[in-house]
């Protein structure tokens, strides 16, 4: 079943990543590279606690990734990918700059 995976930014155009089945990644290669991405962009976690988790994870390095790395297909897909699999969704709206996540 195909997936789609959507980044908004204000004003821009929506980021729509559209998934076919034998795209998917495994989830535990898909949480790596979500951890990875995390760590190279700095970012921060959402909570004062510092637990962080995967739904947080994925908001945050969309937000610090912005729209210029999802004009790079290459990496678009790549997050759209790591996503859908860690969050087991078919459909995700990310709205990078409120940082909220809808399936």
């Amino acid at each position: 079943m195909r997936s789609q995976v959507s980044v908004s930014f204000k004003n821009t155009a929506p980021f729509r990543i559209e998934l076919n089945p034998e795209q998917a990644l495994e989830r535990e290669v898909a949480r790596q590279w979500l951890d990875e991405q995390f760590t190279a962009m700095e970012c921060e976690p959402l909570r004062a606690t510092g637990k962080l988790l995967m739904a947080d994870r994925v908001v945050v390095v969309a937000q610090a990734a912005g729209p210029d790395k999802f004009a790079d297909a290459q990496w678009a897909m790549a997050f759209a990918q790591a996503a859908s699999a860690v969050l087991g969704k078919q459909v995700i709206n990310v709205d990078a700059d409120s940082l909220v996540i809808t399936y």
